[in-house]
């Protein structure tokens, strides 16, 4: 439980508060021996005066949005744990992950929870660039086994209403996982009769708006993300441009 504690009160803010506090005040139960442990533990962070964004805060908020994702079709089966663990590994290694991802089976088993709420706390609390990413990473999770259910896509759809993102950023996002008409001008967020001269300067807003030095504040790890949203960008900008010779 060591490691567990050195992470989890070191790396929490705002996250310990509100309605995700309430779930991360049940979740965290499984990591103590008893009840009176974790309540224990759990006060003496939230009176610790942290305040803040902070890496474990995004963290935290990731693991309950994808708690929702999965639980949107109505089950959780193995095999989605799976995808998910390895997703987590793949983000955090796989000594942060383990960790993480005990504490997202205590979200799971927490039952219903309200993404209104969460999203508000979120929204509330966290710079756009960091939703932008919470929404990356969703996407990601839920095409990690190769199939995503139209629940989980409109699942992700909600959260990024909720989350006061705006309708072009989530289909450009959106566009970086799925195979579509037109993929590369949608995730420039321009209609492909655009010119010449709007593609590049689409391109110049988008590597803006996703660059990686947005998300300087988080972990490295979580900034690996943000890279692969910034490649997309590029990607879609060299397509155009070998589409129209230019």
């Amino acid at each position: 439980m060591g490691n567990f504690s050195k992470w989890i009160g070191g790396g929490l803010g705002w996250a310990l508060g509100g309605p995700i506090g309430a779930i991360l005040g049940f979740a965290i139960g499984n990591f103590f021996d008893n009840k009176g442990q974790a309540e224990e533990f759990y006060r003496s962070r939230v009176s610790s005066g942290a305040t803040g964004t902070q890496s474990g805060d995004f963290e935290v908020s990731l693991l309950v949005l994808s708690a929702i994702v999965i639980k949107a079709d109505g089950r959780v089966d193995q095999k989605e744990l799976d995808f998910v663990r390895q997703h987590f590994v793949r983000m955090f290694g796989t000594e942060r992950a383990n960790q993480s991802f005990r504490l997202f089976k205590g979200v799971i088993d927490k039952g219903d929870l309200s993404t209104r709420q969460v999203c508000l706390q979120i929204q509330h609390h966290m710079d756009h660039p960091s939703r932008l990413q919470l929404i990356h990473f969703l996407y990601g999770i839920a095409k990690a086994d190769g199939h995503v259910a139209e629940s989980e896509v409109r699942e992700i759809e909600k959260i990024g209403h909720y989350l006061n993102i705006n309708l072009r950023d989530l289909n450009s996002i959106k566009a970086m996982f799925y195979e579509q008409a037109d993929k590369y001008y949608t995730i420039l967020e321009i209609e492909p009769k655009a010119t010449n001269e709007e593609v590049k300067k689409a391109y110049r807003k988008m590597a803006m708006k996703y660059h990686p030095d947005k998300l300087q504040h988080l972990d490295e790890s979580l900034r690996e993300g943000a890279k692969e949203k910034f490649q997309s960008v590029q990607k879609a900008y060299e397509a155009i441009k070998k589409e129209r010779g230019i």
